[in-house]
């Protein structure tokens, strides 16, 4: 019987885990470790709930490129038709490098440079989605110098507490993100007024690892109320982004089906002609990719027993900024009783660790998978203590592609110089 991995195309083979049928252990001698390994069918089985339970409405599922940026992952959304959520000139890049299309593209963010805008403008993006008053003279400004007219959206706070972390909330009315709900039809008379500006949408989005969809259909209710205050405005919207946020499982979460999660906000825009566009991120990647690491030493101690392996801080921050869990396994246990670890790296911080208290029957040189590891993984991953970050590998079928080479140590200070 297949255990109940949070990865659901990883399973026991006969060489230990296996992803799709690829021994992690055959990744890991071809690969090196520490490396992130993706599996392909789990993007993709990601993209088709969302897509399924969208079937009925007319829709636009937008990939939150922050979640992961590999070129590998976002060719493989884009050539199942997907659009793309960006908050950077450097993630429109990536998205076009990747084969995505600019017109699927909504720019996301509260600090867009004018640089950014031009970019987009060129490249003739969907939409922005405004966080400010000042960003809607900005961007008005900028079109103005090109001869073009920017579609754009506001971004609107519901005040609606997500009941998630709060580094990962963003509705609130104290959070940076959006603008006051009560000021935004004030602002919305404002942008349509702006000669170079096209006001098209409304968005909002208010956290992620979101596990029960009743915070976002509240949002969902403000966020119709305002869309109906605007038509009497004069100001007729043809799109409706609601962001994205649904969680997956970590450890012990019971987050809902796509469909379901989706299921009382498309009751509120029943009838509705908006285009509904949603942009979810974690829930399409998070649990299609693991990190694969390899022990470098047992270290027993009198308090605490360590697991030191080649992966760190640097390679995972989730443990170390948000306390997060990802589940801990063997790639081919050892034979024998089980102790207790905590999953440590060579990073020089008291805060380098990787999980703690995990049950393991483990021998130095052993394989560890940290599950769950697909979003905000490599994204947030960095060069501290000068390590070059991982590899990254994507398992389709019975292939395995390299989609990120390892970076060497001469690479992380080429565009340095010692003083003269």
């Amino acid at each position: 019987m297949k255990p109940d991995f949070p990865v659901s195309t990883l399973r026991p083979g006969r060489e230990g885990l296996e992803l799709e049928g690829v021994p992690l252990a055959t990744i890991a001698e071809r690969f090196g470790t520490p490396t992130y390994v993706y599996s392909r069918k789990a993007l993709e089985d990601g993209y088709a709930a969302w897509q399924s339970a969208l079937a009925r409405r007319r829709a636009l599922v937008c990939y939150a490129v922050k979640a992961n940026s590999n070129l590998g992952v976002l060719s493989a959304f884009a050539r199942l038709g997907a659009g793309f959520d960006i908050v950077s000139g450097g993630e429109l890049a990536r998205v076009l490098a990747a084969g995505g299309d600019a017109a699927k593209v909504v720019f996301s963010g509260v600090g867009k440079s004018t640089d950014e805008m031009r970019q987009a403008l060129e490249a003739g993006i969907r939409c922005f989605n405004v966080e400010s008053e000042a960003e809607i003279d900005r961007l008005d400004a900028v079109a103005g110098e090109l001869g073009k007219r920017a579609p754009m959206a506001l971004r609107v706070n519901p005040d609606v507490d997500p009941k998630t972390h709060p580094y990962i909330s963003t509705g609130l009315r104290n959070n940076k993100f959006g603008v006051a709900f009560e000021r935004a039809r004030t602002l919305y008379r404002h942008a349509a007024s702006r000669p170079n500006l096209r006001v098209s949408g409304i968005a909002c989005h208010i956290g992620s690892q979101l596990l029960d969809p009743a915070p976002m259909a509240e949002a969902a209710e403000k966020v119709l109320g305002l869309v109906e205050q605007l038509a009497a405005d004069g100001i007729r919207l043809d799109h409706i982004d609601l962001g994205g946020g649904l969680g997956i499982r970590y450890r012990d979460e019971n987050p809902p089906a796509v469909a379901d999660y989706l299921a009382p906000l498309l009751r509120v825009f029943e009838g509705r002609s908006e285009e509904l566009c949603f942009e979810p991120g974690r829930s399409l990647v998070g649990n299609a990719g693991l990190l694969l690491t390899r022990i470098e030493y047992l270290k027993p101690g009198e308090e605490r027993n360590f697991a030191v392996v080649d992966a760190a801080m640097n390679d995972l921050a989730r443990p170390a900024l948000y306390d997060a869990y990802h589940e801990v396994v063997a790639v081919a246990p050892q034979a024998g009783s089980e102790r207790t670890y905590e999953i440590v790296g060579p990073i020089c911080e008291s805060g380098d660790f990787l999980a703690r208290d995990r049950q393991l029957a483990v021998a130095p040189g052993d394989l560890l998978a940290l599950l769950s590891a697909g979003a905000y993984g490599m994204a947030m991953s960095s060069n501290y203590n000068t390590r070059p970050r991982a590899a990254e590998v994507m398992v389709d079928g019975d292939a395995v592609h390299l989609v990120r080479q390892r970076e060497t140590v001469a690479s992380l200070f080429a565009l340095e110089s010692p003083l003269p």
